[in-house]
């Protein structure tokens, strides 16, 4: 339930202090009826920088004692309650200036007479006084939006701030027209493990949890849902698709928070085309949906152009042309000790624990995704960066590559697809690869033999898609921070001690 906000301080605004949803009209009170406790109650707005909260804290709970006998009252049952939808359906016959005289409805509170202004508002002629439902104990600030980083609980920020509030409806349009995309191509939505013995399909660092049950065994947040849901797809089920969240223990910046959403589904029998052409179609026509859920123009979403299809850079023909050298034999012995030298005579410096994969991704980052603005696929990169996929002998460079295609817009990666590795025996010397390279990187890493023994039984050819949801809500409203997309906060807002009755505590850093 709404509370009352403290933001109004006359009785023609009665929409706003009931609660009730400006999408269902005003609250027109009859010349008749003067407010006894409205105004006095319920204080004005005011600056964050007002004297001792507390001092007014306590005042405004003796003002609401003194005024109002039951600020928190039950809701009784009235057979004339309506909700918005359900009034503007009822009534949305009636003409300019037009009052129902015999009926009376009951919105949040507010009883009264159907009416339509003369300027065609549908409202509510109010005939009794609105009732208090749950007063607002603080004065909602008036400063919210003048604050880089802002000193406000995140609620608080909702209620001064309707962009805040914005940012959060269009994560939640966006995650719906996800489900419906899937939903209408005969995906199945599933629930996967988030608290595993391994934490499994991907290179991260976990977070280490563990159980009353089994005090003895170290366990991991998941880092991805994907080898359970190949895990499904073995079991039979073609189309899958998961929303949910991940977990990596690693650092906090503006598009990074260690606990984030993720949408991953699984096709059998898609090709790496299969998949380009689908993201386009997700993409596109998600672009297009924002348009139209930003009629009002409060969200400023990127302005790259959707077109299809979706430019293909193809990665290591792409960077030889940049450097102006050949990239040496990558499956080689030596392949580490040529790439290292071949940073020397580009004057680039080295990545912290420069591994192979690391090397090259700092290649691509350096040469390629600043390219990538408008949505731009970046197609067959080395074996070695992709572990989990198929695949192949590239027909011009000669080079083992994955048949895999990251999707960058605006210079960040957005979609990551690949065709699945279905061969156990080609899937472990890839995970044995990949661990190799995480301990040389001091990072943690393990094979999952359940995972090679599930492939054991069979993975049909199946094409697998991954998108960051966060990132994806950043793109598309606007947001400069991934803590904007989040209905808390990052990792840092959750986590801070309480520390007094201030509504104060800021949200991102």
């Amino acid at each position: 339930m709404r509370p009352i906000r403290p933001r109004w301080a006359s009785f023609d605004r009665f929409r706003a202090s009931s609660g009730l949803p400006r999408s269902c009209g005003t609250v027109h009170p009859l010349p008749r009826i003067t407010p006894k406790c409205t105004s006095h109650v319920l204080s004005t707005r005011s600056s964050s920088t007002a004297p001792s909260p507390e001092n007014a804290f306590k005042a405004r709970l003796q003002e609401i004692k003194n005024s109002c006998p039951e600020p928190y009252p039950r809701l009784a049952t009235d057979a004339r309650t309506l909700s918005c939808a359900e009034f503007r359906a009822r009534y949305s016959r009636l003409d300019n200036n037009e009052t129902v005289d015999e009926d009376t409805v009951v919105i949040n509170a507010i009883t009264g007479k159907p009416h339509r202004t003369g300027r065609g508002e549908l409202t509510v002629d109010a005939t009794e006084l609105p009732r208090l439902l749950s007063p607002c104990l603080h004065d909602v600030p008036l400063d919210a939006k003048e604050h880089e980083v802002s000193p406000y609980a995140r609620h608080v920020q909702f209620l001064a701030d309707p962009s805040t509030a914005n940012l959060i409806k269009a994560r939640a349009s966006i995650i719906q027209y996800l489900r419906q995309f899937f939903l209408d191509r005969a995906f199945m939505e599933v629930s996967t493990p988030i608290i595993a013995s391994i934490a499994g399909g991907a290179i991260a660092r976990p977070f280490y949890t563990s159980a009353t049950e089994f005090p003895d065994r170290q366990l991991s947040l998941r880092i991805a849902p994907e080898l359970w849901l190949k895990r499904l797809v073995v079991g039979g089920f073609d189309k899958v698709f998961e929303i949910g969240p991940s977990f990596r223990n690693e650092g906090v910046d503006k598009t990074h928070n260690p606990e984030f959403t993720t949408c991953e589904f699984y096709h059998t029998y898609f090709n790496l085309e299969d998949l380009m052409s689908i993201t386009e179609s997700l993409l596109s026509g998600m672009a297009e949906h924002i348009r139209t859920f930003n009629e009002n123009g409060t969200l400023k979403p990127t302005e790259v152009s959707f077109s299809t299809p979706f430019r293909r850079i193809d990665f290591i023909p792409a960077i030889e042309e940049k450097i102006g050298h050949r990239l040496p034999e990558l499956t080689a012995d030596d392949a580490l000790v040529q790439v290292k030298q071949l940073f020397a005579d580009l004057s680039l410096p080295l990545p912290i624990n420069p591994t192979l994969p690391r090397l090259l991704d700092e290649l691509c980052a350096t040469y390629i995704e600043p390219q990538c603005i408008d949505p731009t696929f970046i197609i067959n990169p080395p074996e070695c960066l992709s572990p989990l996929s198929k695949t192949f002998t590239h027909p011009t460079t000669g080079q083992r590559v994955a048949a895999r295609g990251e999707l960058f817009i605006e210079g960040k990666e957005v979609v990551n697809t690949y065709e699945e590795e279905n061969s156990p025996f080609e899937q472990r010397r890839k995970l044995e690869d990949q661990v190799r390279f995480s301990k040389s990187a001091d990072e943690s890493a393990e094979v999952d033999e359940s995972y090679i023994e599930a492939l054991e039984w069979g993975l049909p050819s199946t094409g697998g898609w991954g998108c960051g949801i966060d990132r994806l809500c950043m793109l598309f409203t606007g947001a400069k921070n991934i803590g904007d997309v989040l209905p808390f906060g990052n990792i840092r807002t959750v986590t801070r001690p309480y520390t007094g009755r201030s509504g104060s505590a800021p949200q991102q850093e």
